[in-house]
């Protein structure tokens, strides 16, 4: 046995026992740290130094603001006018309602990045309308919150701002880019099953196609979608930073919210600075721990002992590919998305690289996977909150989802192994 054996096994032994056990995730990683550098002999001094370094990030500044925006917009009224001009786009389809949940979907993702707001705000608008024109509720559930992961894709997602952080060197602007076509792929996706499921259930259409109506709800949606352009753009043509363009689309933010759509008071606003702060306390505290663990991680060398374990399985890279995604689908099942993305990136990253995947193509990958497992027992907080919004049981929401699973796996499968779905954007914007 090795010197750090018993170092690894103390740290991944009670980091898992810990999840088993409920621990808040944060003090799991914590925790697990600090007994693995205890039994190493290392100073404790280290964990300080690690966490406040784990925070110290210019590029970390974006994401409070980014969720600050998304509290924002999610609060001022943003959900309706976004369903609206939805429904004005794909309602007159069979199932129309289906299609329009997913279609707002991909909008509000644009602007909030967060699936648990998505089917926080859009569920309990169109679940409830679903229902009414005659759709099974664990259907409407169903289709809620799988296509809430589109947000994750879609930018600006502040998990993508976490992983360009974690690998280190890569463009929050070519990361962006990168979101836009497998969000799409995923949202054409679920509206192939959803539409295959609607006419065997003979769900109802909407109402005809009008360009008419069309443009009138763009006209009210533009001020919400011009957030996104505010960051991508700015982002994108160098003119911001992502943290520069996140505090401005903040202002924007707070301006349509109050002055525009006029759906949010300065009393409210002051609760969503209450709600952002609570957000944000939890994800730089994961931050912190995580980074901790990622010292851990490389002090024991176990990113290189992974490698070495996943290619002695196979050396085809078609094998490894497939191998990446089963560890991080498993891992989504028991783990929430930041820890994920925090903990695996140094590991599976370079195994990735290795196979020629590249780091933007692998950080879509991630997410993507990420969001899966938000939506999969035991720990899927998305797939609780649609559960609660709802009223569904949980087990009926599971079984509703499954044949929403296959189609979010088909566009796992082609986002791995066709790399010009996510890199096509970033490269075009680069020449």
């Amino acid at each position: 046995m090795s010197p750090e054996t018993l170092p690894i096994l103390i740290l991944l032994g009670s980091f898992l026992f810990m999840v088993m056990l409920r621990f808040p995730i944060a003090y799991a990683i914590a925790l697990a740290s600090v007994l693995c550098l205890v039994s190493r002999g290392t100073s404790l001094v280290a964990v300080s130094q690690q966490m406040v370094k784990g925070i110290s990030s210019f590029s970390l500044m974006a994401v409070p603001f980014f969720i600050t925006m998304g509290c924002l917009m999610g609060q001022g009224g943003i959900s309706d006018k976004l369903i609206n001009l939805a429904n004005a786009l794909v309602g007159w389809m069979r199932g129309g309602m289906a299609m329009v949940n997913i279609v707002a979907s991909y909008f509000f993702g644009g602007i909030s990045g967060s699936a648990a707001a998505d089917t926080a705000s859009i569920g309990a608008i169109m679940i409830p309308m679903m229902v009414e024109q005659g759709y099974d509720a664990d259907f409407s559930t169903a289709v809620t919150i799988t296509s809430s992961c589109e947000g994750l894709l879609v930018p600006p997602s502040h998990n993508m701002v976490i992983y360009a952080t974690t690998a280190g060197g890569i463009s929050v602007g070519s990361l962006f880019l990168a979101g836009y076509l497998p969000g799409a792929l995923l949202a054409v996706s679920l509206m192939v099953g959803s539409y295959i499921i609607s006419v065997r259930r003979n769900y109802p259409k909407g109402d005809p196609f009008s360009m008419k109506v069309l443009l009138k709800e763009l006209s009210v949606s533009i001020w919400a979608l011009a957030a996104v352009l505010i960051v991508v753009v700015g982002v994108v043509g160098g003119v911001f930073t992502a943290t520069e363009s996140a505090a401005i689309a903040v202002f924007y933010s707070l301006f349509v919210s109050v002055f525009i759509y006029k759906e949010l008071t300065w009393k409210g606003v002051w609760d969503v600075i209450g709600e952002c702060v609570h957000i944000l306390s939890i994800v730089l505290i994961l931050i912190a721990t995580s980074s901790i663990f990622g010292y851990c991680l490389t002090l024991l060398k176990v990113p290189e002992l992974a490698a070495t374990a996943i290619t002695n399985v196979s050396s085809n890279p078609i094998v490894i590919a497939i191998l990446l995604n089963v560890i991080l689908l498993i891992l989504g099942c028991i783990m929430d998305m930041a820890p994920i993305i925090l903990i695996t990136t140094p590991i599976l990253l370079p195994i990735a690289q290795s196979i020629g995947i590249d780091p933007i193509q692998f950080g879509i990958i991630l997410v993507l996977n990420c969001g899966i497992g938000l939506l999969t027992p035991p720990v899927g907080a998305v797939l609780f909150i649609g559960s609660a919004v709802s009223k569904v049981p949980m087990e009926k929401v599971v079984k509703a989802t499954l044949p929403f699973y296959l189609c979010m796996i088909v566009t796992l499968m082609l986002i791995t192994f066709i790399p010009g779905i996510s890199l096509w954007m970033p490269n075009f914007f680069a020449n």
